[in-house]
């Protein structure tokens, strides 16, 4: 059962002036989802808004530049494509690999005992172990739960993360069959990609989510946390307290890195069938739009650390994926993590703007519901409350959980801190804090299911895990 508590924080907006300097939060323009521009009452402005339109030529001056043969930046690109032997080779790899049974047969021949732990997972899938949507809301609402109509266009995405390890699938399942909890419908890691590699749960974990139905993001190693040849990391401005302004400027993505990046997802993509990985950077965002355009089916979110925190950085992110979209309206920009700072205002221009560019089942407005106790966000940061007014009008919007409920977290004696994500699993394991950190994990689980409850209660659908929760 999910964790009861109140529903609070109210979101720090600032001084009162705040309010009255933007446009969108003007009565005239309130209510943006429910209105189309042409339908808000006019505002008259002394500028005529029309000197804003992108001319043809400078639309051909970058068209030009993208394709010149002598033009590095695309070159690099290519070359790294070639590398792996075109598109359409790079795509029928990634297809063989992210075959089940080819995982299987994989984890197999490494007599790996996590076969065991797959097979015990399709067995429970298979016969409907986990509990069915109407049995769920019958469990929440009684009667009623046949009365109400759920709107499944307006589906919140139940999202958790990290899931570092393989094995906490396997225990989150079997709490959640026997509580007749939610597994949910879309799963986040962070863990060093070379490390799971060495003890296969990189393969695991895709089996896993091929099994459950749900989708999953892999955070890859290039990024400017990555140590350097004097095992500083590559990016210079990240040395702890000592450079702390530095941070401003993100995890980063130095130099050559976002090329190393493209390199980095197509050997995963080709041997593991990793399809969607996080995106912290513009230079990595940008190319993977490109990668995309040139036909690799490449799918990214762009992360919370990005720092997406107002519309004009959500204008920005989405006029860049429409300008490298291909012909069918499809983008690699699957996912969009805002910035945990953001209100609810913001989400709905976000929502806005991506409508306008038809991308409103092609782009995943993701926020944050709770954060690691520790090390990222004042607290208690607890952001349900928002989310349930946004839920009956903005489509396609995922409720992440990165945190227990911060009313439990504050009761444990390691409540979850976003710096884990980065330990060794051997440093971990050492310390004897595994059992801790799975701990920390089954509360963001409790959290999901808090989640649920409430939109349930209201009447709003969500989506969990496809394959295990019948409809």
């Amino acid at each position: 059962m999910a964790e009861s508590g109140p529903l609070l924080m109210p979101l720090d907006t600032g001084p009162d002036w705040l309010s009255e300097s933007f446009i969108w939060m003007r009565p005239e323009y309130s209510s943006v989802h429910e209105q189309g521009p042409s339908q808000r009452q006019k505002v008259p402005l002394m500028i005529d808004r029309k000197r804003l339109k992108i001319g043809p030529e400078n639309l051909r001056k970058i068209n030009d530049f993208l394709v010149r043969d002598d033009n590095p930046l695309t070159t690099g690109i290519l070359e790294v494509i070639d590398k792996y032997g075109g598109v359409d080779e790079i795509n029928r790899k990634a297809r063989e690999a992210c075959n089940l049974e080819n995982l299987i047969t994989r984890l197999e021949a490494k007599k790996s005992p996590f076969v065991r732990d797959l097979r015990w997972l399709e067995k429970q899938r298979d016969e409907s172990a986990f509990i069915s949507i109407p049995e769920y809301r019958t469990r929440i609402l009684g009667e009623r739960a046949g009365l109400m109509r759920f709107d499944d266009s307006f589906a919140v995405t139940l999202e958790i993360s990290a899931c570092q390890y393989f094995p906490w699938v396997i225990e989150e399942a079997r709490h959640a069959i026997e509580e007749r909890d939610l597994m949910p419908g879309r799963f986040i890691r962070v863990r060093n990609m070379k490390e799971q590699t060495a003890d296969d749960q990189v393969i695991a974990f895709a089996a896993a989510m091929q099994i459950v139905g749900s989708s999953y993001v892999e955070t890859l190693d290039t990024k400017g946390t990555m140590p350097g040849p004097n095992g500083a990391p590559a990016n210079v401005h990240l040395g702890g307290p000592a450079t702390i302004t530095g941070y401003f400027g993100g995890v980063g993505m130095p130099n050559d890195f976002p090329l190393r990046w493209a390199d980095e997802y197509l050997h995963y993509y080709t041997t593991y069938g990793v399809k969607q990985v996080l995106n912290v950077n513009s230079g990595s965002i940008l190319v993977g739009y490109m990668m995309h355009k040139l036909g690799i089916d490449m799918e990214f979110k762009v992360s919370v650390f990005t720092g997406n925190d107002n519309p004009f950085a959500c204008l920005w992110t989405m006029m860049t994926a429409k300008l490298f979209s291909r012909s069918d309206g499809s983008s690699p920009l699957i996912g969009f993590n805002l910035s945990n700072s953001v209100n609810n205002e913001t989400i709905e221009l976000a929502a806005y703007i991506r409508r306008n560019f038809g991308f409103e089942d092609v782009v995943r407005i993701e926020h944050h519901i709770t954060e690691t106790y520790k090390s990222i966000v004042r607290q208690p940061y607890d952001r349900l409350p928002q989310l349930l007014e946004l839920a009956d009008h903005v489509r396609n919007i995922s409720a992440k959980h990165e945190g227990g409920v911060p009313s439990v977290e504050s009761t444990r004696s390691h409540p979850s801190d976003i710096l884990d994500y980065f330990r060794q699993k051997s440093e971990i394991e050492q310390k004897g804090e595994m059992q801790l950190l799975l701990q920390n994990y089954m509360d963001k689980h409790r959290a999901v299911n808090r989640t649920a409850d409430e939109l349930t209660k209201r009447g709003l659908a969500f989506i969990a895990a496809p394959s295990l929760h019948k409809t």
